[in-house]
């Protein structure tokens, strides 16, 4: 029974926290980690995460010294994970009961450092648990396959479905970067020369943030991705244009979902 690391960055989401803290105890591939890294919240969820784990052993919190952003907060994470595998979700988000066992046993038939699966998306005021949860017709879809060079158009990988095997591509952390931490450590896999297989079947749910935030104003995004392209992967601005183009119309695209 392969160990499973689950990485879970924390700031001020008291309000979703338990419902994402639940669905991964309440996978049924019990052999996990739940690493939860708190970003110096404010509003009491470093109480709940220490509540969690009196409960559950397998609640491993920690706080981070000091505020430095979701990706400082889950490579903190990443470094304490004595998993086979690296998997990773939101505090806003959840995973469907079986999600971990239908995933690991599709890496292991696929043969692939890195898996994803499609997902659900709900609306920001869901408060059912993941066990509640009626499939609806809102789902993004996984690709099959996508390599390098497809994943510089699009970033095709949700990170609340994202799951790596620590034996083949070792402990991988998300470069420092202020957002698309996690796109950025999907093309550094990928350009190392392992391809990522996509399942099909929707596992997970994605918390659509309500109009005018951060998460749901995708072209905020732009000039991350922008720095990505030419800053991370040393894009040429022809090219980093093409890929821009391309992300652009997926955040369309998806947002319509």
């Amino acid at each position: 029974m392969p160990l499973v690391s689950v990485v879970m960055p924390v700031y001020n989401s008291a309000a979703t926290l338990g419902v994402a803290v639940r669905s991964v105890l309440n996978q049924t591939h019990s052999d996990l980690e739940l690493l939860v890294t708190d970003d110096q919240s404010t509003d009491g969820s470093m109480d709940l995460i220490t509540e969690f784990a009196w409960q559950d052993a397998r609640v491993l919190p920690e706080r981070a010294p000091e505020q430095g952003g979701a990706g400082r907060a889950r490579n903190r994470a990443i470094k304490r994970a004595r998993g086979d595998y690296v998997a990773f979700l939101d505090s806003d988000d959840m995973w469907l009961p079986e999600k971990t066992e239908k995933q690991l046993a599709f890496a292991a038939q696929a043969t692939a450092p890195l898996t994803f699966t499609s997902y659900f998306k709900m609306d920001a005021d869901y408060d059912g648990e993941s066990t509640d949860w009626i499939p609806n017709g809102r789902v993004v879809r996984a690709r099959e396959h996508v390599d390098y060079r497809a994943m510089l158009l699009q970033d095709h990988i949700g990170a609340l479905t994202a799951m790596y095997d620590r034996s083949v591509l070792g402990t991988r952390l998300m470069p420092e970067m202020r957002k698309r931490q996690d796109y950025a450590l999907w093309l550094s896999i990928m350009r190392d020369g392992a391809d990522a297989r996509g399942l099909a079947e929707p596992l997970a749910v994605y918390r659509a943030h309500q109009a005018g935030s951060l998460s749901s104003n995708k072209f905020s995004l732009v000039q991350y991705n922008w720095a990505l392209y030419r800053d991370h992967e040393h894009l040429s601005v022809p090219r980093a244009t093409r890929a821009l183009a391309g992300a652009v119309w997926q955040s369309v695209r998806n947002s319509r979902i």
